[in-house]
């Protein structure tokens, strides 16, 4: 199934979510098609979030950190078990 989202949106917020960060909504329209069932329009609301600087500082707590440590930890048990410590 193919997806496509419209390019000109047609209308734009942003507010503070319940955590505190900035959300900016777009209400968009996503045109889809597949083989067979021609081809369906639907309104979709798309909400980006904005992460503060203080979790993006490289202070540990932004998200890439934690994939990298959870990586990390994959990466040594799997050297742990092959090497059978």
């Amino acid at each position: 199934m193919a997806s496509n989202f419209n390019t000109t949106p047609n209308k734009r917020t942003q507010a503070l979510n319940a955590q505190g960060q900035m959300e900016r909504m777009v209400d968009t329209v996503d045109n889809r098609s597949s083989v067979g069932q021609g081809q369906e329009q639907k309104p979709v609301q798309v909400i980006h979030q904005s992460h503060s600087a203080k979790e993006d500082s490289g202070t540990g707590s932004g998200v890439l950190a934690s994939a990298t440590a959870a990586v990390a930890s994959t990466l040594q048990s799997a050297r742990e078990a092959v090497s059978g410590k």
